[in-house]
């Protein structure tokens, strides 16, 4: 953890770059639509990536551990909503549109790429996280505007009609299955997607999400609303809501039975929030000047999960590594 901060993580530092260039040079007119079009390709690019670097044999044999899936769905879809729903009473100390992105940051799917690597280094189920982390991110597409129907529909301002789950399929689930495809049809767009290139595209659109919709929060001065302590408040908060997770996820997988490496899999994907995925089902279900403040808690939330989890992964592993000489 300690290294992270020493050295950032680039995206950490591609995000910082986007919100300082929109406020200084925010997109407006024609060049917000333009550049928001550019962001909705580069979204469906990645997706694109998604699906063609994933075995369909893999993940159809992965799928067979329903146990272990269903388990993380559960903390992903279930859980999380239902700690959301319970911090209603932080709109003492916060704005009510603050709180909003925070019960928001609890509905996204678990992350995949950071999954699978934090449960790698841990010597946990790869293959498990892998199809997990991937079956969170398909289901989303369909339980995370049904889940902000249910949840935030009802709140003031919030209103979500059911085009959405037809845009996100075709800006989410569409790519994906064409990258399925074309990994049959292309041999070598699997090798190219399970390289750099993913997270070259996936830096990349996060970045473009995070300009635009800091864009049009500057261009409406909803900024003007945010104080310096409620960012503090969410980065103490961020800290405690993924210790809290990573606790809750832990204990009640390892009292299931679940074996070593299945816990460690649903630890960190059960425990973890996308900001590639949140950002673009934020911005075609929402869209609009309100969106920088909803997206606020996810993006500081996905960067606290990420020094933590880090340290956490390194422990495990250093522990395996121990039992395993032990062992020998």
């Amino acid at each position: 953890m300690l290294s992270r901060l020493k050295k950032p993580d680039p995206l950490i530092v591609l995000i910082i770059m986007a919100v300082i260039v929109a406020i200084i040079v925010p997109a407006r007119g024609q060049f917000a639509e333009w550049f928001a079009l550019a962001t909705n390709i580069a979204i469906a690019f990645l997706f694109f990536l998604y699906g063609a670097r994933l075995s369909t044999t893999e993940a159809l044999r992965g799928l067979t551990n329903w146990k272990l899936h269903l388990t993380i769905l559960g903390f992903t879809f279930v859980a999380y909503p239902i700690v959301g729903l319970l911090l209603y009473p932080l709109t003492a100390v916060i704005s009510h549109e603050l709180y909003q992105g925070i019960l928001y940051l609890t509905l996204v799917p678990s992350t995949v790429q950071s999954s699978v690597a934090f449960t790698s280094i841990a010597r946990g189920n790869v293959s498990g996280a892998i199809v997990a982390a991937s079956v969170s991110n398909l289901a989303g597409v369909f339980l995370t505007p049904l889940l902000v129907m249910l949840v935030m529909g009802a709140g003031d301002g919030v209103s979500v009609d059911t085009q959405v789950f037809i845009d996100i399929a075709v800006l989410l689930l569409l790519p994906f299955v064409l990258g399925q495809i074309a990994r049959k049809i292309v041999p070598w767009v699997a090798g190219a997607a399970a390289h750099k290139a993913t997270k070259l595209v996936d830096r990349g659109s996060i970045t473009m999400v995070v300009y635009s919709a800091f864009s049009a929060g500057m261009v409406a001065g909803v900024w003007t609303s945010v104080k310096v302590c409620e960012i503090v408040f969410l980065i103490v908060f961020s800290a405690a809501l993924v210790a809290f997770m990573l606790w809750l996820t832990r204990f009640i997988s390892a009292k299931a039975g679940f074996p070593r490496a299945d816990v460690i899999a649903i630890e960190f994907c059960g425990s973890k929030k996308s900001l590639a995925t949140g950002l673009p089902m934020a911005s075609v279900i929402f869209g609009g000047a309100s969106l920088g403040l909803l997206i606020l808690p996810l993006m500081i939330y996905h960067q606290v999960q990420l020094m933590i989890c880090s340290w956490l992964a390194a422990r495990y592993g250093r522990e395996a590594e121990a039992a395993e000489a032990a062992h020998a």
